[in-house]
C-alpha cells in the first residue's frame, strides 16, 4: 500500500483544497491516471497516480490540505480487473448506432432566408476597425445559428463572430485582414438544410497527449511544455511508457543545460517575425503616451501581510462554505483602496482639458495578463462591494479576459487601476498609469524578511507596494498619505471589515 501526498506546488503556497475526486475509493486506476483535482489559491492542477492499483480515498471533497498530506492510498498488489471490462471502449467501432447520442436525429430542414451577409458588428464607440484573428469554420462548411465562425480583434479585445442563420458557409475576408464596421465577413446560405442537434465527434482521450517526437506527456506536462516552447527531445522521461510528466517538465526547466529555443537546433541563428496584433499596438501606443503626456512619478511602501494571512487562513473556509469563492488579497486591496481613494479623492480624479474631473464612486480596473497581452477590465462601485463581491468578479473578470470574452462595457472606465505583479515573482516595479486615470498602485511578491519590531528582529510576510502617480493633479502629500492609508488598512484588516468580528464581517458583507 502506497501513499499518494499533497505534492509541492510552489514555494509560497502551504495549503491546497480537494476540489474533487476523479476516481472513487475501490476502483482500479493505473499509473499516472488522474485521481483528484487541486486547488491552490493561485491554480488548479491534478494528482495522477504513482502506481497502478486499487485506490482508497483518504480526504475528502472540499477539504483543506497541507502539502505533504495523505491524499490516497493505493494498493499496488492488487490485480488488474478481467480484460472484458474495458469492451465498451471497443463499442462504438463495433456497432455504430449506439455512437451518437440518445436522442432521435432531427429532421434537416432549410431555414429558406436566402444568402445572408455576416459583417463585421459594432463593438463600441470608439471603435472603428478590427483583424480578422481566425476562422473557426471551413469554407463550405455547414453551420447552426449561433455557431462561432471567425474571431475578430479590436483594439481592446478579441471577440467572436457568430452565425446570425444556419446554412453553408462562404468565406469572403482573408485571416489577418483589417476591416471596417459593416465590412463583410462571410455570407451564409440559409437554403442550404443544415442536419440539427448531430452527436459530437467522440473526442480523442485527454490523458494522454501526443507531441512532437512521437513522445507522450501528461495534459500538465504537454501545457508547460506548449506555453514554454520546450523542445520535448531533451526533457528526460519518468513515466509509464516513456510519459513526459510535470515533473520532468519543470526538473527541465529548473536544470536547463543545453536547451533549445522553440524547438530549433542547437547553435540556432533563427529570427522570426510576427505580425503586431491590434491590441498589442494599442497597448504599445498607451503606454508610450502615459509616459509622455504624464508627469508620472512612483513612490513606494512596504506592507507587513501577517494579519491578513491570520485571516485568511481562519476563516477561508466558512468565506468559501458561505460565499462559494475563495477568499483572496485581491478583495483586501480593493477594499483599501476604496476606503482610501473616497479620503484622497485626487487620486480618484483626472485630467480633462483645463478641468478637474472627480469621480464619488470606485471604478477599480485590474489588469490582466492574457497570452495576446494585457487587458484591464474593471470592477464597478467597489466602495459598495462585499468581500465575497470582489471575489467573484475579480474570477469572472479575469476568466473572461483569458478566453477573449470581454464585452465592451467591461473594459471602459475605470477611475484607478490595481496590477499585481507579485503573481510572476516580481518584488518591486514602477507601473505606468493606465490613461485617463491618473493613479495605479502595484502589488508584489510576499517575501519573508527580518523586521525590527518592539525592539526585536522577527521575521514577518512582507510586500512591497508602489503607487505610480501624475504629479500635476496629485500633490507628494497626497500620493504618500495615500499609501500609507491603504498599508495601514491592509495591516489592520478589521478595518476593512467595519465590525471586531471578522468572520461575521466576512460572512455577512
Amino acid at each position: 500500500m502506497i501513499d499518494i501526498k499533497v505534492p509541492t506546488v510552489g514555494e509560497s503556497i502551504s495549503e491546497v483544497t480537494l476540489i474533487k475526486w476523479v476516481k472513487k475509493t475501490g476502483d482500479y486506476v493505473n499509473r499516472d491516471e488522474v485521481i483528484a483535482e487541486l486547488e491552490s489559491e493561485k491554480a488548479t492542477f491534478e494528482v495522477n497516480a504513482e502506481q497502478a492499483g486499487i485506490l482508497q480515498t483518504v480526504a475528502e471533497e472540499e477539504q483543506t490540505l497541507q502539502i505533504g498530506d495523505v491524499l490516497a492510498k493505493i494498493d499496488e498488489t492488487a490485480a488488474a480487473p478481467a480484460p472484458s471490462t474495458p469492451a465498451s471502449a471497443s463499442a462504438p467501432a463495433e456497432t455504430p448506432a449506439a455512437a451518437p447520442s440518445a436522442e432521435p436525429a432531427a429532421t434537416a430542414e432549410a431555414v429558406g432566408k436566402g444568402v445572408i451577409d455576416m459583417t463585421v458588428p459594432t463593438i463600441g464607440e470608439s471603435i472603428t476597425e478590427v483583424t480578422l484573428v481566425n476562422y473557426l469554420k471551413q469554407d463550405g462548411d455547414l453551420v447552426r445559428r449561433d455557431e462561432p465562425i471567425a474571431e475578430l480583434e479590436s483594439e481592446k479585445a478579441t471577440f467572436e463572430l457568430n452565425a446570425e442563420e444556419s446554412g453553408k458557409l462562404s468565406l469572403v475576408a482573408k485571416i489577418d485582414d483589417v476591416l471596417q464596421i459593416g465590412d463583410l465577413v462571410a455570407k451564409i446560405d440559409t437554403d442550404v438544410a443544415v442536419p440539427a442537434a448531430t452527436a459530437a465527434a467522440p473526442k480523442a482521450q485527454a490523458p494522454v497527449t501526443t507531441i512532437p517526437n512521437d513522445l507522450k506527456a501528461s495534459p500538465v506536462a504537454s501545457a508547460i511544455i506548449a506555453d514554454k516552447h520546450m523542445d520535448p527531445s531533451t526533457i528526460k522521461a519518468t513515466g509509464h511508457g516513456g510519459r513526459i510528466m510535470k515533473g520532468d517538465v519543470l526538473a527541465a526547466l529548473a536544470n536547463p543545460g543545453k536547451q533549445t529555443f522553440a524547438g530549433q537546433p542547437l547553435n540556432s541563428r533563427n529570427e522570426r517575425r510576427e505580425k503586431m496584433s491590434n491590441l498589442r499596438k494599442t497597448i504599445s501606443r498607451r503606454l508610450v503616451e502615459s509616459k509622455n503626456t504624464t508627469a508620472m512619478l512612483t513612490t513606494f511602501n512596504e506592507v507587513d501581510m501577517t494579519r491578513i494571512m491570520e485571516v485568511r487562513k481562519q476563516y477561508k473556509d466558512k468565506f468559501k462554505e458561505q460565499h462559494g469563492v475563495g477568499l483572496g488579497f485581491m478583495s483586501f486591496f480593493s477594499k483599501a483602496c476604496a476606503i482610501a481613494l473616497s479620503e484622497w479623492p485626487a487620486v480618484n480624479a483626472y485630467i480633462d482639458g483645463n478641468e478637474l474631473v472627480y469621480h464619488d464612486y470606485a471604478d477599480i480596473s485590474i489588469a490582466v495578463s492574457t497570452p495576446k497581452g494585457l487587458t484591464v477590465p474593471v470592477m464597478r462601485n467597489v466602495e459598495s462591494m462585499s468581500m465575497a463581491d470582489i471575489e467573484k468578479t475579480v474570477v469572472e473578470l479575469a476568466t473572461k479576459a483569458r478566453n477573449g470574452k470581454l464585452g465592451m462595457e467591461e473594459l471602459t472606465g475605470g477611475t484607478f487601476t490595481i496590477t499585481n505583479g507579485g503573481t510572476f515573482g516580481s518584488l518591486l516595479s514602477t507601473p505606468i498609469i493606465n490613461l485617463p486615470q491618473s493613479a495605479i498602485l502595484g502589488m508584489h511578491k510576499i517575501q519573508e524578511r527580518p523586521m525590527a519590531i518592539g525592539g526585536q528582529v522577527v521575521i514577518r510576510p512582507m510586500m512591497y507596494v508602489a503607487l505610480s502617480y501624475d504629479h500635476r493633479i496629485i500633490d507628494g502629500k497626497e500620493s504618500v498619505s495615500f499609501l500609507v492609508r491603504v498599508k495601514e488598512l491592509l495591516e489592520n484588516p478589521e478595518l476593512l471589515l467595519y465590525s471586531k468580528d471578522p468572520v461575521k464581517a466576512l460572512l455577512e458583507l
